[in-house]
């Protein structure tokens, strides 16, 4: 490709936020949600994503499930269909039910609907994701092209290792770099794992979630270099893809600061990597 013609394909290539999230704000239903993260506690909807994205240089998103049903489907998919630059929704279905196969067929017929995931991180049976029934469900996913967001902690990341083996024309994506200790600077064995499930390469990985697993008030960018070397050294720079994980972050940061915290570690990049990070990775993953 002669410089001419990368140049205007970088131009038109989108800047895209592929983790972020909308909810009508339920006391009982996001008890996920606690005093300390009051600042949260309320609706999050388009029109408060929309000037902030506008702002920092953002042209959509992804928005991804914050409830584990199928009415959390419908809700996002009704967003999406009134707010264009909402380029595509990760829901949710019960991977483990006998009739999950007509629940992928039915979400098919919906192109905004790009994959599913589930709160894998907060299930007592660590190792959920290799359970029968769940692979079941797991397996089906390709077939009608659909993606798959991995929700877990680093204890989690040797089951996670096994089931994308199993599946390796399956897509999967590492939501929040799999959320490493970072408040107390704890990196060697999450380091380790995070480098053996990233030789799967139909795993990619979000670099999102991450100054809400900092101490909340009393990080820099530099906080997260070490872990950022970790994710790129391992994955590279055409498997990772930005991710704000708004309005969650906004416990520990603002919109603007923590693309900043990307912004500046990237900035030795080439064009070409940034605009993959910042868009284009995201859309081959999620076929935007």
């Amino acid at each position: 490709m002669d410089w001419a013609l990368q140049s205007k394909t970088l131009k038109h290539m989108l800047n895209i936020d592929s983790h972020q999230h909308f909810w009508h704000f339920d006391p009982v239903r996001d008890s996920w949600i606690t005093e300390d993260m009051k600042v949260i506690r309320r609706d999050f909807l388009p029109a408060d994503l929309q000037p902030v994205l506008q702002k920092n240089g953002l042209d959509g998103c992804v928005a991804i499930q914050a409830d584990q049903s199928e009415v959390q489907n419908a809700f996002l998919l009704a967003l999406a269909e009134q707010n264009k630059f909402i380029k595509g929704i990760v829901g949710w279905v019960d991977l483990r039910a006998k009739n999950v196969g007509d629940r992928l067929r039915y979400y098919s017929q919906f192109e905004l609907m790009k994959g599913f995931r589930h709160v894998l991180q907060g299930e007592s049976n660590r190792a959920l994701m290799l359970e029968p029934e769940f692979k079941h469900g797991i397996g089906l996913l390709n077939k009608y092209g659909f993606t798959y967001d991995l929700l877990i902690f680093p204890d989690q990341l040797k089951y996670a290792g096994r089931l994308v083996k199993e599946f390796p024309k399956q897509k999967f994506v590492l939501d929040h770099i799999a959320k490493p200790d970072i408040k107390h600077g704890n990196i060697a064995n999450w380091s380790a794992e995070i480098e053996l499930l990233a030789q799967h390469e139909n795993v990619y990985c979000k670099v999102s979630g991450m100054v809400t697993e900092a101490d909340w008030h009393n990080w820099t960018n530099d906080t997260f270099i070490q872990y950022l070397d970790v994710i790129f050294q391992s994955f590279g720079k055409n498997r990772v893809m930005f991710g704000s994980d708004w309005p969650v972050c906004l416990v520990a940061a603002e919109y603007s600061q923590v693309k900043g915290i990307v912004e500046a570690y990237i900035s030795k990049f080439s064009e070409r990597d940034r605009a993959n990070i910042f868009g284009g990775n995201a859309a081959k993953f999620y076929n935007l």
